[in-house]
């Protein structure tokens, strides 16, 4: 790898300023003071220290978040902070998420630089579950409420679309909040299924993906690491 290629990896610096700071005498090679960009390094073996700090490129990485309200899943700056802009990480911004939740959508969020792995979670053939924790705009119990498991269990021709959902799981755990769970990851889904239903959301959280389930230990703008077994399990 090109050494002004590895400072810009390793640190906030640009490519233009991790050359400006190698002209500048701020980087040695192995103990020796280089100043070539274009000095191919070997990433295994070879020590860099810039202004005094060992250098060392970053792994994939694998977060999970608390998305409050009124955060965006977006690489671009808008009205909202980003997601990435909540993880305290050298690197942060080439995180991406696992799936996008709604500017209003709250809950868990997988985020990571793992490519594949972040297609084995989205990917509809996998079936990934996913669960939402839905508060009504309307109440529905009785007849009504079973009426709306039953056609979620078939699926629903959604507005716009011809392809019914895949078959989903729907409780009510009271009159006016539901859980769903689905195993697909369409446009504002959850929202469409209930207004389908003959209702809306007024407020969404999303709860766990697969096996990695969000705790209370977690408050809103908080993230961690997965473990590795989290990992592994997708």
């Amino acid at each position: 790898m090109r050494l002004d290629r590895f400072l810009s990896e390793t640190t906030p610096l640009t490519r233009s300023l991790a050359k400006r700071a190698l002209k500048n005498g701020e980087v040695t090679l192995n103990g020796e003071p280089i100043k070539q960009p274009a000095t191919h390094i070997d990433t295994d073996t070879d020590v860099v220290v810039l202004n005094g700090a060992q250098l060392a490129l970053v792994g994939l990485r694998y977060i999970m978040l608390h998305k409050p309200a009124d955060v965006e899943c977006t690489a671009r700056r808008g009205l909202y902070p980003r997601v990435v802009d909540l993880i305290d990480l050298p690197k942060a911004e080439r995180l991406q998420p696992v799936g996008r939740l709604d500017v209003d959508t709250t809950g868990l969020l997988l985020l990571t630089d793992d490519g594949q792995w972040s297609h084995r979670v989205t990917s509809p053939r996998h079936r990934c579950a996913k669960v939402y924790i839905a508060e009504l705009d309307e109440p529905m119990e009785g007849e009504a409420a079973q009426w709306a498991i039953n056609q979620v269990a078939e699926g629903i021709t959604l507005d716009g679309e011809e392809t019914p959902t895949q078959p989903a799981t729907l409780r009510f755990l009271s009159p006016q909040q539901a859980e769903l769970t689905i195993t697909e990851g369409r446009y504002h889904q959850v929202k469409r299924m209930f207004v389908a239903l003959g209702n809306h959301v007024v407020s969404l959280h999303r709860r766990s993906i697969g096996d990695v389930v969000l705790t209370e230990a977690l408050a809103p703008g908080e993230w961690r690491e997965l473990t590795p077994d989290e990992i592994a399990s997708f």
